[in-house]
């Protein structure tokens, strides 16, 4: 993790900037969903292309 120095300027890590905007992305979309987000619908959020091998949890 990066850290700005004292009296610098802030030094920016574009990983942690990528995930706080996912994160954004999936409480938007929880927001706006009527129930719980399923697993499709949270990889859709996140653009994951790939299948997943569990199956998604009854309740969900």
């Amino acid at each position: 993790m990066h850290v700005a120095p004292v009296g610098g300027t802030a030094v920016q890590d574009h990983v942690a900037l990528a995930e706080i905007e996912l994160c954004g992305d999936l409480i938007i979309a929880a927001s706006a969903a009527e129930d719980r987000l399923s697993l499709e619908s949270i990889d859709e959020v996140l653009k994951v292309a790939e299948e997943r091998d569990i199956p998604e949890r009854p309740g969900r």
